[in-house]
């Protein structure tokens, strides 16, 4: 199972609004890991009955907003998964026969 963390967000200023999100997910099996890291954008209104200021984002609330967004949680989590299989059993290998 994957851990999703958030790195950091980019947020504007004067409202407060996130506009870029950075998040990471990581799985470990033993001594085998995987991540994948990468960012989400918002365009953020806070005019809006749902606007939620800066300071009282959770975690889990942005990374809502990932999963909602563009951030495809079940293709990431199965790629994390699959380069952990590659790890334990590899099917190619670097290095030269002599």
């Amino acid at each position: 199972m994957a851990t999703w963390t958030i790195s950091t967000l980019e947020h504007e200023v004067s409202t407060g609004g996130v506009i870029v999100c950075h998040w990471q997910a990581m799985e470990v099996d033993g001594d085998y890991s995987a991540r994948a890291y990468s960012t989400c954008s918002f365009t953020p209104d806070a005019s809006a009955p749902d606007y939620v200021p800066y300071a009282d984002l959770t975690e889990e609330m942005v990374l809502g907003w990932c999963f909602d967004g563009d951030v495809d949680k079940d293709a990431i989590e199965a790629s994390l998964t699959a380069q952990i299989e590659e790890q334990k059993a590899p099917t190619t290998e670097d290095g030269v026969p002599w």
